[in-house]
Formats: C-alpha cells, structure tokens, sequence
C-alpha cells in the first residue's frame, strides 16, 4: 500500500526525502517506511487521501451530470418515436437499447477520471462484441430486417403479401419473424432478414384490386350478346366498383374459341369472392343466352390422290 501512496504523489515524496526512490518490492517498501518518521507517513497518507476523495467527487459530478443527460435524451428518443407512430415492441428495445448504450459510455467515464486505465476495457468490450456479432450474425441480420420493416411498414397485420417464395395473410410482426397465415390455414414463420432483403407484393396495400377474367365462346356465338350478358352480371354484383369502370374486350381470335376479357375493380376484401361469384354465374347462365364453351378442337381434310 506504501508503494501505491508514493507513487500517486511523487511530489510530496521528493519534498520530504529526494534520497527515497519508488521502491519496486515489498522488501524495499519496508526498507523505505522504516527510514520514515511518522510525520512523513502521516503526510503521504493525507495527500493521498485528499487526492483519492477529489477524484471521488469528481466522479460523483460526472455521474450525476451524466445521468441527468441520459435522462434528457432517453425521453427525447421516446417523444420522437411516439410522435411518428413506432411499433411499440420495436420503441422498447430501441429505448433500452439507448440507456444501456449510454450507461455504458457513462461508466467508461466515470473509471477514466478515477485514474484507471480504460483501454483494456474498451478493448475487452470490443472483442466480445465482434465474437457476439459473429456468432449471432444471422439473428442480428434478422433483428435489422424487423426494424427496417417496422419502421417502414412495407405490410401490416392483415395484409395479405406474397415473398420469400411463400404468399399469406400477415398474422403477427415479430422483431425477428413476421407470421404469415395461409388460405388453408397453415403458419409460415418467415424471418424478416430475408423478407427484407427479397421483392415483397403486397396485394392489400392500395386496398383495391383489379379482378381479371378470360371467357371463351365459340366461333359463330352473338360476339354482342356475350359482352351484353357479361355487362348485366357486372351491374348485378355490387361489390364491383363503377369508378374505375369496368371493361370488356375481345382479346384473341383463338384456335377454338374467341377469347373475351373482362376486368373489374373491387375492394381487397372483396376480391376473392367476386372472381369464384362471377365464374360461376357465367358458368350456369351462358347456356340459357345460346353462349356455348367451345372444346378444343381440330380439323382434319383427306384426300385421296
């Protein structure tokens, strides 16, 4: 403890004996006090105590300072993240994950103005960061995937996206999973590092959507008379918007059969069962106008030489 004392006030041990040198063993700490009289060991004790306790203080102040700063800029973090609407599991972990941060450097502060050396700190904090991002490079790609996507919302819960090669309605957005939920009802657990790296269709986002349909009637059918029929089922649904209109066309004069479009406009919830509603009803009732479905067929001339 001797040999600690001198070293933190060389000065005062100069002033009180310039003959003692900075013992290097405990044999030559011994050595040394026992050259010492109690008044110069009283005087080490007390500047080093005085200048131990100013440290101290001093430590104390930069806690207290840095602690009202963290205070400050942890709520102006949160006032920002509310005021644009962050998903409230991502606002958490980017709030703690803030404080944590800052404490950190706090404390690094703190160990600096007691006298201790930092850097095998830093430098100990650093290699673990860089073994724990390199074992868990996979889930941290995941854990940015699910912040990008929470912060940009590209879908939300209810939506109904295609991605990733598997297409569902989006169940729940986890920070490292989004939950898809099939037409069958199967669970597709997707992580949203490779959902946000891949093309996602999001088919509920302008909350319309554009039904399309092909019919086919035979050659020698009343061209007119379909596109009438088709028109009247279209006036009969509801769900079908009129604003953008709909619309009928003769696409292709086909092999066997003349090919007719129709597309419609509807809400996204809506679309499935118009398009199952129309196919059926074209099904049912084009016979009863003289509108037949041609079959794929061939003809065959002989001749005889």
């Amino acid at each position: 403890m001797s040999k600690l004392l001198l070293n933190i006030n060389p000065d005062v041990a100069s002033a009180t004996n310039d003959t003692i040198a900075a013992p290097a063993t405990i044999e030559e700490t011994v050595e040394q006090l026992s050259q010492m009289d109690f008044n110069e060991i009283w005087s080490q004790l007390l500047s080093s105590a005085i200048d131990l306790g100013l440290k101290i203080l001093i430590a104390l102040i930069v806690y207290w300072i840095g602690k009202f700063l963290i205070d400050l800029l942890y709520k102006f973090v949160k006032t920002t993240l509310e005021r644009r609407k962050v998903d409230a599991s991502i606002n958490s972990f980017l709030l703690s994950l803030v404080r944590v941060v800052l404490m950190f450097v706090l404390i690094i502060t703190i160990i600096g103005v007691l006298g201790i050396n930092t850097s095998s700190f830093v430098a100990l904090f650093a290699s673990a960061g860089v073994a724990i991002g390199m074992a868990l490079s996979g889930t941290l790609q995941n854990f940015a995937g699910g912040v990008m996507i929470l912060l940009f919302k590209p879908y939300k819960i209810g939506d109904w996206i295609e991605a990733a090669g598997v297409s569902g309605g989006v169940k729940e957005i986890q920070i490292f999973n989004t939950i898809l939920t099939t037409a069958d009802n199967k669970i597709i657990i997707v992580p949203n590092g490779k959902l946000s790296n891949d093309m996602i269709i999001n088919y509920s986002k302008a909350g319309t959507r554009r039904v399309d349909w092909s019919f086919g009637i035979a050659y020698g059918d009343d061209y007119d008379k379909a596109k009438a029929v088709l028109t009247q089922f279209i006036n009969d649904d509801k769900r079908i918007l009129k604003d953008p209109a709909p619309a009928i066309v003769l696409n292709e004069l086909a092999d066997s059969s003349i090919q007719i479009v129709v597309r419609a406009w509807v809400n996204g919830g809506d679309y499935w069962d118009v398009l199952y509603t129309m196919n059926e009803r074209v099904y049912k009732e084009f016979g009863k106008h003289g509108l037949s479905f041609p079959f794929p067929q061939m003809d065959v001339h002989i001749t005889k030489e």
